[in-house]
């Protein structure tokens, strides 16, 4: 009896430069002009204006020098949650095992649905055709045996394509490609790949282990070698309920000053009680990261967490839980005189859909905590950030906020569309 070969059962399905395509398909206007969603900083360009060199990221007066007839366009982020959300209704009208992995990606395993659509080619078409007629939005679909194969395909389709990888010709298909289709191979790991004249798949799929292991490190290195040589037994997973919720920011070197660390940590706090707070959610332990980028010295990242007895929700709270543990992994690192990244995260979390108020005495006798949530402190601040909360629903994210938040840098790009880009809880 031969070996029965898995079909092409799991799709990678992939808006096309989604922001940039739905501010096209809202203003028929702008179709096939180069725009970029944003003004000082490019968070999102078409494809028209990534032709030219505009990448996400990019500040808006270099994105400007390259494609001098630029246009930048306000994001409209409602509809961009709408929008996606209902390109996720039709890919769950094919299969139910959808693991949506981004506002506007996700994967599916149809392999219970090809009695009644047909192969996985024939689905991965369907879709593109009703996303287009139904939404009116490009996507890419890839198939593939595996998850990570499929997104590769994906990204060979685009922009606005389709790839089916037959089982029988898959190292035929991956071989040639550049090894930055490769998850976990960033740019510095593409230097660092090339500078031993690795630039593809099939040459990295090539290369012992343990040779990538001693050169990127023994995690990365086992895990994008594994990946090159098509070892992912990864499975579409339904969207389950996430254990944490977190943000960071990223500024460049920077020395950590008072105001500084108070400035980031402020409007890191304030993203993830706010995404607690409308989840009804509370978490007993904080994690903070600090990313240390002294020149001279190799990057490194600590992370330092608490975990205390009351679940915390308020942004007050969290910046000063948050602010205390990155002081802490800065006196442990006095050698180190600059950062370049601070993060948040609260874990460990329960269901807080009302707070309870507790008398002024603690269990045991101790004096009660002033920032307990039940506290004449925390009750306030609770009261403070739902107050928040329904203008910012009403008025929008700008409306009104902490003056140290509202008025930082930090918020160079809309929370808005941080948020987007934020997995749910």
């Amino acid at each position: 009896m031969g070996v029965v070969v898995a079909g092409p059962n799991i799709l990678h399905a992939d808006l096309d430069a989604f922001y940039a395509s739905v501010e096209q398909l809202l203003d028929p206007s702008l179709r096939g002009r180069p725009i970029a969603v944003g003004g000082g900083v490019v968070l999102a360009a078409s494809y028209e204006a990534k032709r030219r060199g505009v990448q996400g990221g990019m500040a808006g007066w270099k994105a400007k020098q390259l494609c001098p007839d630029l246009l930048f366009v306000g994001g409209h982020f409602r509809e961009y949650q709408r929008l996606a959300d209902e390109v996720m209704a039709v890919l769950y009208d094919h299969t139910p095992h959808v693991q949506r992995i981004s506002i506007d990606e996700a994967f599916l395993d149809v392999g219970g649905s090809v009695h009644l659509f047909g192969p996985p080619g024939v689905i991965a078409a369907r879709i593109r055709q009703r996303v287009r007629d139904e939404i009116g939005l490009p996507i890419s679909v890839g198939a593939a045996r595996t998850k990570h194969l499929a997104k590769i395909a994906s990204q060979v389709a685009k922009p606005d394509g389709l790839v089916v990888v037959d089982p029988e010709r898959e190292r035929a298909f991956l071989d040639p490609l550049p090894v930055h289709l490769v998850w976990g191979v960033g740019p510095v790991t593409e230097r660092k790949l090339a500078e031993r004249g690795i630039r593809t798949v099939g040459e990295l799929a090539a290369t012992s282990d343990d040779a990538l292991q001693s050169l990127l490190g023994r995690a990365i290195g086992a895990k994008v070698w594994a990946l090159a040589a098509n070892d992912d037994e990864r499975r579409v997973e339904g969207t389950r309920r996430s254990g944490s919720v977190g943000a960071q920011s990223a500024f460049g070197r920077r020395e950590p000053t008072a105001e500084l660390v108070r400035s980031v940590l402020g409007h890191l706090a304030d993203r993830v009680a706010t995404r607690l707070r409308a989840k009804q959610r509370a978490g007993r332990t904080v994690t903070v990261r600090v990313r240390f980028s002294s020149r001279g010295a190799p990057m490194r990242a600590v992370t330092r967490s608490r975990t205390g007895d009351a679940p915390v929700s308020t942004t007050l709270t969290l910046t000063e839980i948050a602010e205390q543990l990155v002081w802490q992994a800065l006196a442990d690192h006095p050698d180190r005189s600059e950062i370049s990244l601070l993060a948040i995260s609260v874990s460990n979390l329960v269901d807080q859909p009302v707070l309870q108020l507790e008398l002024p005495v603690a269990p045991g006798g101790q004096e009660a905590d002033e920032v307990r949530p039940g506290s004449a402190t925390g009750s306030a601040r609770w009261a403070v950030d739902t107050s928040i909360d329904a203008i910012r629903r009403k008025f929008g994210r700008s409306a009104v906020g902490y003056t140290s938040t509202a008025l930082s840098d930090a918020a160079s790009v809309p929370d808005e569309f941080r948020e987007l880009a934020e997995h749910e809880l």
